[in-house]
C-alpha cells in the first residue's frame, strides 16, 4: 500500500534509520506474538492470530487485571503467556516478534512509537490517532521504521477479497466513469439514558474510552474512519475538501456525536457523502459503500459486493468469511515470506480524511485539506 503523492509532498523529513536488529522470524517457523490492549477488539484479533498455526501468544499486556484475565481465558494458547502491566516491559522482551497495538485510540501513536523503536512487527488497530497531533507522531514514527519491518493496521476491507474484486471492478474501468460516492454507517451504540458506570472514577476515562472524543477522535474517526478508507482507496486519491453537519441529539453519555452527514470533495469533481449514526436500535445495522458510475452501480459491504449494471442478471458475490481473518493471515505471511510493507501512510490518511470531516463539523463550513494540516 502506498500513499497518495499529495500526501507525500505534505510530509517532511523522511528518513529511515539504519536497519538494526529485527526480532524476524524464519520461513516456515510461528510468529511470536505480544498484545498490547487486552480488551475485546484485542481478545478478538488474538483469537484469530492464535487459530492460525504459523503465529504463538507469547506476551500479553494491559493495564487491568480483569481484561488480563479475559484474555488467558478467551484467547486459545494464551493461558500460559507472560503478563505485563507495562508495554515497555513487554517491547523489550526478545522473543517477541510482533506486536498486536489494541488499545484506545489516543495511546495509538505512543504504543506504535515505542514498537518501532523495539524492533517490532506491527499490526495497529485504526484508526491512526484521535487528532492531528497524534497522526503526525505516528506518521513520523513509521518513517523511521527499519525498513524490514512489515507495519500493518486494521483497515480489514482492504484485505477482503471480495472487496478487493470490488476495487479491480471500479479501477479497471468497468463501472464507466466514476461520479458519485456514498457511504452508510447506520448502527446502535449510543446511550441514551444517563450510565451509572461500575468502575473507579481513576478509571473511568480509560475503560469508557469509547465514548468520549479526546480519547477516541469521536464516531467519525474511531467508527467511520472504515467506510472513508473504502473511499479513499476507491477514488485513488484523498479528499481536497469537505463540509458537514452533525451533533448530539440523544447520547446520554460521553461527548461524542452520535449523527452526522458528510460531503468529501476529491479531485475533478468527484463527491464522496458519508451519512452515520448511533442512534438505531442495538440488533439494526446498515453498514455499506456504494459506487455510482457511467456503466452501473456497485455497492460493497463486510459479506458480499453487488454489482448492477444496468442490464441482465445483477451479480452479487457473498464473503466467504470473516474478513478479519484475511488481514491477519495476510499480516503473518508478510511477515513470514520476508515481504514487509508500510501501510501506515494509508492509514493516516484515512485518518486525516475523518479529522477533515470532524473539523468540517465543528467549524460549520467548508474546509480544505490543506487549512487543516495547518492546525486549525
Amino acid at each position: 500500500m502506498v500513499m497518495s503523492d499529495m500526501l507525500r509532498r505534505e510530509v517532511l523529513g523522511w528518513a529511515v534509520l539504519p536497519a538494526g536488529q529485527v526480532f524476524g522470524t524464519q520461513a516456515n517457523s510461528a510468529v511470536r506474538l505480544g498484545i498490547i490492549g487486552t480488551g475485546g477488539r484485542g481478545r478478538f484479533v488474538g483469537s484469530l492470530l492464535a487459530a492460525d498455526p504459523r503465529a504463538r501468544i507469547v506476551a500479553l499486556c494491559d493495564l487491568f487485571d480483569d481484561q488480563l484475565e479475559r484474555a488467558r481465558a478467551q484467547i486459545p494458547q494464551a493461558a500460559g503467556a507472560r503478563v505485563y502491566k507495562d508495554y515497555n516491559q513487554l517491547l523489550a522482551q526478545a522473543d517477541v516478534d510482533a506486536v498486536v497495538i489494541a488499545t484506545p485510540v489516543y495511546l495509538h501513536p505512543e504504543h506504535f512509537q515505542a514498537a518501532v523503536r523495539a524492533g517490532k512487527h506491527i499490526y495497529c488497530e485504526k484508526p491512526a490517532a484521535a487528532d492531528l497531533a497524534g497522526v503526525q507522531r505516528l506518521l513520523r514514527a513509521a518513517q523511521q521504521a527499519d525498513p524490514r519491518l512489515h507495519i500493518a493496521f486494521g483497515f480489514q476491507n482492504r484485505y477482503s477479497p471480495e472487496y478487493r474484486a470490488a476495487y479491480k471492478i471500479v479501477s479497471s474501468g468497468q463501472l464507466g466513469e466514476l461520479l458519485l460516492m456514498e457511504s452508510h454507517f447506520i448502527r446502535g451504540g449510543a446511550a441514551l439514558k444517563p450510565v451509572q458506570s461500575r468502575f473507579r472514577p481513576e478509571e473511568q476515562p480509560i475503560r469508557h474510552w469509547g465514548v468520549w472524543r479526546r480519547t477516541s477522535g469521536d464516531i467519525i474517526v474511531e467508527q467511520d474512519c472504515h467506510s472513508l478508507d473504502v473511499l479513499n482507496w476507491f477514488a485513488g486519491s484523498r479528499p481536497v475538501k469537505a463540509i458537514g453537519a452533525g451533533g448530539r441529539i440523544k447520547r446520554a453519555f460521553g461527548d461524542n456525536m452520535d449523527h452526522l452527514a458528510v460531503v468529501f470533495e476529491y479531485p475533478k469533481g468527484l463527491r464522496g457523502i458519508l451519512v452515520a449514526t448511533q442512534l438505531a436500535p442495538s440488533r439494526y445495522r446498515d453498514v455499506r459503500e456504494q459506487f455510482f458510475g457511467t456503466a452501473g452501480v456497485l455497492e460493497t459491504h463486510r459479506s458480499y459486493y453487488r454489482w448492477d449494471r444496468g442490464e441482465g442478471p445483477i451479480v452479487e458475490v457473498k464473503s466467504r468469511r470473516e474478513i478479519t481473518i484475511d488481514a491477519v493471515e495476510e499480516f503473518l505471511e508478510k511477515i513470514l515470506a520476508g515481504k514487509p510493507e508500510n501501510q501506515a501512510p494509508v492509514a493516516c490518511e484515512s485518518t486525516l480524511t475523518a479529522l477533515l470531516g470532524r473539523l468540517a463539523i465543528d467549524l460549520r463550513r467548508e474546509v480544505s485539506w490543506e487549512e487543516m494540516m495547518r492546525g486549525v
